[in-house]
């Protein structure tokens, strides 16, 4: 337990909850666990969602190969063929994910069953070098908006601060203070730890440990969460109802986003979000996951279940909200997503650089779940998502194999840029060949699968009620669904080539800085702009050498301006622009608005202190 740098008076009573560390090479069972039975609709939309992404897989690979067999099928044709069909089938499961979840969209209500029982809920902000006032502020927000909802359950919130800067924590003091000030009635906590031990899941674990037993449960934040109150109600609701849940999920929007890169992610975000989130609370059921905040957990669940160990040699687990939501399921609690809980938000990186350093320590975090999957007593759906998510990151250095191979392939059996072994003559090469023919059929199979989300996505949001006057109107939503697509496909090669480097550097060791991450971006100087993105231009400045010698496909064309274009591109991703406008723009949520006079008097309150 860490000695706390506190407030006198900034924390209650202690309330100690045991907390111990789970063995991940023995199966758990809570006893206090009801279980959550057998999910009979979550199975059915389980076989109507993988079962036409595999079959859509399967004939895709028949296809190639048979194609290919014409005149015997080569290693360099065996092995385009199955980089093309594993990256296939990741596509196609988003896909039917999407088109399920727009169908889903369309019935008007959800279950709410159950009675309502009041529940006391501790709202957990853990901070690490974040702004003061916009932390305090958007808690501010919350608050206020709280204690103006009539509702059965009591909240009491705690800042739990990991700052290590000694004016930032003076700052974060001063914060406390002024909001403590101003709202007297609420229940109000601050606590700075003097070491941070195991960063934010010993920060969460300790105080689950100290004063997790005077609270039934937690609503988990993350530093730039906002969350209306009726979303705050609604989770605890839900919670209160089903007596199985261990954990419920919101799912966050994206708000206050101003620069170029931001507005498309928010973009996306709340257009063909709701699709494919609607779509995949639908096949995971009780076995859902977690995304480490705005999200509600049964405390003592929690406590007794979800306990991180150390890996060996010492090591944290670094994701940790996917595995505590392995646990909990193991120890025979539900995990749920209500995605149509509306009022969770969040916000996203500014920058294409700020989005690939956050980046960098998902993937490692992410990679490091393929040494969790035999955990003992997991749920398949659980192994699942652990795998999933490093999947998500293993698919780039997948498309960069099928790039560079596509690239060596080159325009005809005449044309490569690298002679392989033929039958006939082992000093002579026998690339599969493609035509052009060939190219188009798979580059519109390939972009037309990687569209078709997008559109449904948008037209199952409008058809679900959403006023298309809060898009901006039929012209503007039109535009900027066309401009979000030009710049998804400007800016995918260039993520490929990162999360690839990102990948690389986790596989070999090498450790990437836990640090804050950054919340305003900003422009960044030029030479660090180069320095950052010369894996990408160099390899379009050759891309662009092949095509003009003639060895590589022209169908290459807008991967390799795109990688080539990487600087400028960069550059242009955190200009602040006013386009792309969201529902959450055109009709701010009055929380937002709040929060941000909040701040904005945060700020004007607190004078920076002298460092101790």
């Amino acid at each position: 337990m860490d000695a706390d740098v506190t407030v006198a008076g900034a924390m209650p009573p202690e309330a100690p909850l045991s907390h111990p560390r789970q063995d991940l090479r023995r199966a758990f069972a809570d006893r206090a666990a009801p279980g959550g039975g057998v999910d009979a609709d979550a199975a059915l939309w389980r076989a109507w969602t993988f079962t036409p992404a595999a079959l859509g897989t399967g004939l895709l690979l028949w296809g190639f190969l048979s194609w290919f067999a014409t005149d015997g099928t080569t290693w360099a044709e065996a092995a385009l063929a199955v980089l093309i069909g594993l990256g296939f089938f990741w596509i196609a499961l988003t896909f039917v994910t999407v088109l399920g979840g727009a169908l889903s969209m369309q019935r008007r209500t959800m279950g709410t069953e159950g009675t309502v029982r009041g529940l006391d809920v501790a709202l957990l902000i853990p901070v690490h070098e974040e702004a003061p006032a916009d932390v305090f502020g958007n808690a501010g927000a919350m608050l206020e908006a709280l204690g103006r909802l009539p509702q059965p359950h009591r909240y009491t919130l705690y800042v739990l601060s990991d700052t290590r800067r000694a004016d930032l924590a003076v700052q974060e003091r001063a914060a406390f203070e002024a909001l403590r000030t101003r709202l007297p009635d609420a229940r109000i906590h601050y606590r700075r730890r003097a070491v941070n031990t195991d960063r934010k899941v010993g920060n969460l674990s300790d105080w689950v440990a100290r004063w997790g037993g005077a609270h039934d449960a937690m609503l988990v934040l993350d530093a730039d969460s906002l969350m209306a109150a009726r979303a705050v109600r609604d989770l605890a609701d839900a919670l209160s109802r089903d007596p199985s849940a261990g954990l419920i999920q919101s799912f966050p929007q994206l708000i206050g986003a101003r620069t170029l890169f931001a507005r498309a992610q928010q973009f996306s975000n709340a257009i063909y979000g709701a699709a494919l989130a609607e779509g995949l609370a639908r096949w995971t059921g009780r076995e859902g996951n977690y995304w480490g905040h705005n999200a509600i957990i049964r405390t003592r669940a929690f406590a007794t279940s979800a306990g991180l160990p150390h890996l060996r040699g010492g090591g944290l687990i670094l994701s940790h909200d996917f595995v505590e939501a392995g646990l909990l399921r193991r120890a025979g609690w539900t995990v749920r997503f209500l995605p149509r809980i509306r009022g969770s938000f969040e916000e996203t990186p500014p920058t294409l650089i700020d989005h690939c350093i956050r980046d960098r320590r998902w993937c490692r975090g992410n990679l490091q779940h393929l040494g969790l999957l035999g955990t003992r007593g997991f749920h398949a759906l659980s192994r699942f998502h652990l795998f999933h998510g490093a999947v998500g990151y293993l698919l780039s250095p997948l498309w960069f194999a099928l790039l560079v191979l596509w690239t060596l392939i080159g325009v005809d059996a005449e044309r490569s840029v690298i002679n392989y072994f033929s039958p006939d003559n082992p000093l002579t090469p026998n690339w599969p060949e493609m035509s052009p023919v060939d190219h188009v059929w798979l580059m519109a199979a390939l972009y037309g699968l990687l569209l078709a989300p997008k559109l449904i996505g948008a037209a199952a949001l409008v058809a679900a009620g959403t006023p298309v006057a809060h898009l901006g109107g039929w012209g503007r939503f039109a535009r900027s669904l066309s401009l979000e697509v030009v710049i998804s496909v400007a800016y995918a090669p260039i993520l490929m080539v990162q999360q690839t480097i990102a990948v690389l550097a986790t596989v070999t060791g090498r450790r990437q800085d836990w640090t804050p991450q950054a919340r305003e971006g900003g422009r960044r100087p030029l030479w660090v702009l180069l320095r950052f993105h010369a894996p990408e231009t160099v390899l379009g400045v050759l891309l662009f050498g092949g095509m003009a010698a003639g060895y590589v496909s022209p169908w290459l064309l807008p991967i390799a301006g795109s990688l080539a274009m990487a600087v400028p591109l960069s550059a242009l991703s955190g200009q602040v622009m006013s386009v792309l406008p969201t529902p959450q723009e055109v009709r701010v949520p009055l929380v937002a608005s709040r929060a941000a006079r909040w701040r904005a008097e945060m700020r004007e309150a607190l004078v920076p202190g002298p460092a101790k």
